[in-house]
């Protein structure tokens, strides 16, 4: 991080032999104070935001796609429709993810370093902890999501350290991520989330969930009983399920009243217009209405607010950018397509899905209230066709959850649908600050990272007993049942599709290939050709990778060798040049 500049002159007179820098912020002087300290640990989740700004190089969108809820969709060859088959369309898709990942660890050690350098001097222990135990968290959440998609990685955890790493051994990386979250745990409050927390920033809760999401990965995929620390220890079951109960009994976190409350279209501008919720009834026996922002189910999540325009790189991840991407690709925005926007049409759902839901749980709520079946909600009559809108594997199904949604009162301020996104019904809504494009730069929804939901279904999973689930099942109004595995990998899927968890779960539970080989044999349309997805060569393209997509081959040429390539990602088979899955 560059160093800041003071505003004090140099004095005269001073001694020529004394060090202390009086014009210039560096390591020696900074943090003085916890204001400077705020801006460090700013720095840290700013990083959140602007690596939203380019969703195709993510890592929520990359999980999304190569899993098999999700087809790549768009409007075009490119690297969506590659990340789904687990191969590459070119040599910089995952630049970006790989560098803004580093980036946060960067900012994440300058601040754990700043911190601990100031920790003799401040009387505030408890503000202290909780800024130190963010830190860490913001650490451990990069590293573990850089191990997910690439596997062992470089890991830097100093500013002085020679960044030219080879990659650790998984046991050391996940040793030092399960550390972080250690000291996450233990330096930050035990109050209750809406106590304390400033919106957006880590807490105890959260940290105990991660560590949750991340001992289930390691020990899952690397089939081990525990997790190792980084001093020599190891994290257990037992412990991350004492931390689980924690989070469930003193968070403060709950589960809203109804799951269809937890999504953005039933906001009070589009709730009552959209023939879908409108004089619904919910299962807390309460109209619908979106829970919003920062609601109770919320664990952590990444914010956003209304300043996302384009007068400087990265400003666009001030706007859930990922939002567009799933929108309906170049169609002619009317009520006709009402209460779904416009976008890049990414992200096509897979019809197996849908089809298992309605075999498995038929009356199941979220399967409606998260897949858009068109010709359930749409004159499908009026329905522009393939060939008009651009729209590659095109399956006649949509994820709800991320779709962006539209208001009567937004156009009757905006004048045309593609502008009339529901933020922008609300009067404090700035255009300006949008560039005048709200159908791109109006998506302020938090994108969910850990919802209540989750840490109920690990608390099960981890203890075999079906209460957790049971009380989610409820929320969606279905009876309980008991615990088994498949009935918890069931409960997963339909809980949480689309939130970006369903990729790490199929690999920990080792049923990748034939989970992703389903998505064979759907029929679907190619810009108006009608095809079948007959051979995605999902179960070839896992085993040759584990699942791990392929490190940056820039990385890889800066490194001087000491980078060395994934396996599966030298062949010709690695790359995807076009659609030949007939």
């Amino acid at each position: 991080m560059a160093a800041a500049v003071a505003t004090l002159a140099l004095g005269g007179c001073e001694d020529m032999l004394n060090t202390e820098n009086y014009t210039q912020s560096n390591t020696a002087n900074y943090p003085a104070t916890f204001e400077d300290a705020e801006k460090l640990l700013t720095s840290v989740y700013a990083n959140l935001n602007h690596m939203s700004w380019k969703p195709e190089s993510s890592f929520y969108m990359t999980a999304e796609l190569a899993g098999d809820d999700c087809y790549g969709g768009g409007s075009g060859l490119g690297s969506n429709q590659a990340t789904d088959h687990v191969m590459l369309f070119s040599d910089t898709d995952f630049d970006f993810v790989w560098q803004m990942h580093y980036k946060g660890i960067f900012n994440a050690n300058t601040t754990i370093e700043g911190l601990l350098g100031m920790q003799d001097r401040v009387e505030d222990t408890e503000r202290f902890n909780q800024m130190l135990g963010e830190a860490y968290f913001m650490r451990a959440y990069y590293y573990y999501q850089l191990a997910v998609l690439f596997g062992p990685v470089p890991l830097i955890t100093s500013t002085t350290q020679e960044v030219n790493q080879p990659r650790a051994e998984a046991g050391v990386l996940y040793g030092q991520i399960a550390s972080d979250l250690k000291n996450g745990i233990e330096l930050m409050s035990s109050k209750r989330y809406d106590a304390y927390v400033e919106a957006g920033h880590a807490t105890k809760w959260a940290a105990e969930a991660l560590m949750a999401r991340v001992f289930l990965f390691y020990t899952g995929f690397y089939q081990q009983e525990s997790m190792p620390l980084a001093d020599g220890g190891a994290v257990t079951k037992t412990e991350v399920t004492a931390w689980l109960e924690d989070c469930i009994n003193n968070s403060g976190h709950d589960l809203v009243g109804d799951f269809r409350n937890l999504w953005a279209y039933t906001n009070e501008y589009t709730v009552d217009d959209y023939d879908y919720t409108k004089g619904v009834t919910g299962v807390d026996g309460q109209p619908l209405l979106w829970a919003g922002n920062g609601n109770k189910e919320e664990v952590f999540a990444v914010k956003y607010c209304n300043f996302s325009g384009y007068t400087y790189e990265n400003q666009q991840g001030y706007s859930n950018f990922y939002v567009p991407y799933f929108g309906f690709y170049n169609v002619s925005l009317d009520e006709n397509t009402f209460p779904f926007g416009m976008g890049n049409g990414w992200g096509t759902v897979a019809p197996n899905l849908w089809e298992e839901w309605e075999t498995s749980e038929p009356n199941d709520l979220r399967r409606s209230a998260s897949i858009l079946r068109m010709e359930d909600e749409y004159d499908m009559s009026i329905w522009p066709t393939g060939d008009m809108t651009g729209q590659w594997e095109d399956t006649g199904l949509r994820n709800k959850k991320m779709m962006p949604v539209l208001a009567y009162e937004a156009f009757e301020r905006q004048g045309t649908w593609a502008n009339s996104i529901f933020w922008a019904a609300d009067p404090n809504f700035d255009v300006a600050n949008n560039y005048g494009i709200t159908n791109w730069g109006a998506h302020f929804q938090d994108l969910i990272i850990i919802r209540f939901a989750d840490v109920l279904l690990m608390h099960s999973e981890l203890t075999g007993d079906a209460t957790g689930m049971n009380r989610v099942r409820q929320r969606a109004g279905l009876p309980a049942v008991g615990y088994s595995l498949e009935a918890l990998q069931r409960e997963r899927r339909h809980e949480l599709c689309f939130e970006g968890v369903r990729w790490m779960d199929i690999r920990r539970w080792h049923i990748a290939p034939e989970a992703l080989s389903a998505q064979n044999g759907a029929a679907m349309n190619n810009v108006g050709r009608d095809v079948v997805m007959r051979d995605g060569r999902y179960a070839a393209r896992y085993e040759a990778t584990d699942g791990f997509f392929p490190i940056p081959l820039a990385q890889i040429q800066l490194s001087n060798g000491v980078l060395v390539q994934n396996k599966g990602w030298d062949g010709t088979d690695a790359r995807y040049a076009n659609w030949d899955f007939e």
